[in-house]
């Protein structure tokens, strides 16, 4: 045996044992590696084989049951699993320190192995800034104009119906939002809660002069809003409308808009300018934290010298009124000069902050998190490529110094093996020499063998019979 030698020996088996079936030393991995030597799977260093527990002669616990839950430990739970995943995960990128000196330039890839871990932490620190800010309403002001107009149908005797002998008025409200980028075009009436026209007493009546629309579960949405009514003089008319805040907002009891500087707003901004005039005006008790010594207007507004945190919602309700609707008033024309004029309007809106989709369709997105996946996949192929090629290195390095030497530290490892799995003791020094396999045990060996062979096959043709002439 020369040092030159380019194949290690074939390795021997004992009879009654199936091709493969041993498991390569626990150690330095002395054994070839992977299945183009040996035949047997390839394992990696440092993992115990899947069926046997390391240093044990006992079976490892079936499929579903972990060795934590044989042995009455605490099995983790799911979020300790992903972390150690996670960890494990980054330590399979990591490249061995022999690899990293045996090839200098794998400095470079270590350094974007840092630089990913870097700009992991930023981009997961960010997609928690994003939930966050997705949980705070994300509004914009901008300006809703308003559109009112109206025609006049005068009678005409000759008429065969009666809507065209009698004289009427049509009154138009229609409105669009001004320099709207988004695609899809918000419905006019989607703005408002309500809008209600009151025409002149005196003409229609006390059971006719309102015209209302309320928001309701099922209403559909419209570009716009006619009212007709029957007519030949002009009409003043007034229009109150009111603005579907979301969230909700509030007219504040005088007293208190004075002291918070607030006209109209929501619950929780409320009671945020409530919490920042506490602090500015230091009434929270020193003492006990859970109450507030009011001042003179606080008293006021309170109507008590001292109260607790957990009351102030309750007592805000009190002081809490519908907002004001937007209140227009305009003349319905019958004079023919004044069918064309149309009176505009700017109503400033609040509407949802176009940016709020696209942060909501980043964090809803998967595509790159796939890509990331597949290109991690590569990754951790390639370093088990490496470190498969890094044992295949030993072992020609390990062989081609000392062939004699490995062999014999093989045969000795195969053994320690075959005696875990199955407390039979070898012998590598009777087993490597030809004359053991031609003992008189051998020949039986082969015959049983191949007897179990032809049982097989013969089973395989009485099925296939029977398949066959059903």
């Amino acid at each position: 045996m020369t040092p030159g030698l380019q194949h290690p020996p074939t390795s021997v088996q004992r009879p009654g044992m199936p091709s493969g079936a041993r498991m390569p030393h626990q150690g330095a991995p002395m054994g070839p590696p992977g299945s183009p030597y040996m035949g047997s799977p390839a394992v990696r260093p440092g993992l115990a084989p899947a069926g046997m527990e390391p240093a044990r002669k006992r079976a490892a616990p079936p499929p579903g049951q972990s060795q934590a839950q044989s042995q009455g430990q605490p099995v983790p739970t799911a979020p300790a699993r992903s972390r150690s995943a996670k960890r494990r995960k980054m330590a399979d990128k990591i490249l061995p320190q022999r690899i990293r000196e045996l090839v200098p330039e794998s400095q470079a890839y270590m350094d974007l192995l840092a630089f990913e871990r870097k700009l992991d932490q930023t981009i997961m620190r960010k997609r928690v800034d994003i939930q966050e800010a997705l949980k705070r309403p994300m509004k914009q002001k901008r300006k809703l104009r308003l559109y009112i107009s109206n025609t006049f149908n005068p009678a005409k005797p000759d008429a065969e119906d009666s809507d065209g002998s009698i004289a009427s008025w049509e009154l138009r409200v229609e409105g669009k939002l001004l320099d709207d980028p988004s695609k899809q075009k918000r419905k006019f009436s989607s703005f408002f809660k309500s809008l209600v026209i009151e025409l002149d007493k005196d003409l229609y009546g006390p059971d006719n002069h309102l015209v209302e629309w309320h928001r309701t579960p099922t209403t559909q949405e419209t570009d716009g809003f006619q009212v007709k009514r029957p007519g030949d003089l002009s009409v003043r008319c007034t229009l109150l409308l009111m603005l579907d805040y979301q969230p909700p907002q509030f007219k504040l009891d005088p007293r208190l808009a004075r002291l918070l500087g607030l006209h109209t707003q929501s619950r929780s901004a409320i009671v945020q300018a409530l919490w920042q005039y506490v602090k500015t005006n230091r009434l929270q008790d020193s003492h006990d934290k859970e109450y507030i010594n009011g001042d003179k207007y606080f008293q006021q507004i309170f109507d008590c010298p001292r109260l607790k945190f957990s009351e102030i919602p309750q007592r805000l309700t009190a002081l809490l009124l519908p907002p004001d609707p937007i209140v227009i008033n305009h003349v319905i024309s019958v004079d023919p000069s004044d069918q064309k004029k149309t009176a505009c309007y700017d109503i400033d809106v609040e509407v949802e902050e176009p940016l709020k989709g696209q942060m909501s369709s980043f964090l809803l997105s998967t595509a790159n998190q796939q890509e990331i996946s597949a290109l991690d996949s590569k990754i951790h192929e390639t370093i088990e490529s490496i470190n498969q090629l890094k044992i295949q290195r030993d072992f020609m390095l390990s062989f081609s110094r000392d062939p004699k030497g490995y062999v014999q530290d093989l045969l000795r490892s195969q053994s320690r093996d075959l005696k875990v799995m199955t407390d039979i003791a070898g012998n590598p020094e009777e087993e490597r020499r030809a004359e053991f396999y031609h003992q008189p045990w051998s020949q039986e060996a082969v015959s049983r063998y191949f007897y179990c062979k032809i049982q097989q096959r013969r089973q395989e043709l009485e099925q296939s019979l029977v398949v066959r002439n059903t």
